[in-house]
């Protein structure tokens, strides 16, 4: 499988919207570093940013909105939030 920003984009993205949760992200990351095949010329954000991910469940790391913005920004994405009605 081909990793590229918007595939890591994504997952995070899902998360955020409580779509997966925190250790679905952890586990994709380890296995997305293992094993994916990384666009080549992204391939160091990507790891970067998947190597954060990948400890992202150990409380000294953690995953919180604000490490969220940096892995994004790192990507070259921004986070926004809108908010609707339940």
């Amino acid at each position: 499988m081909t990793i590229s920003k918007e595939t890591v984009k994504g997952k995070l993205a899902a998360y955020l919207r409580h779509e997966i949760s925190v250790a679905e992200v952890v586990s994709w990351a380890e296995d997305a570093l293992m094993e994916g095949d990384f666009i080549e010329s992204d391939a160091g954000p990507i790891a970067d940013v998947l190597a954060q991910l990948g400890v992202a469940d150990v409380r000294a790391f953690g995953l919180m909105w604000e490490d969220c913005e940096r892995l994004l920004a790192q990507l070259g994405y921004t986070a926004r939030v809108d908010i609707v009605a339940a």
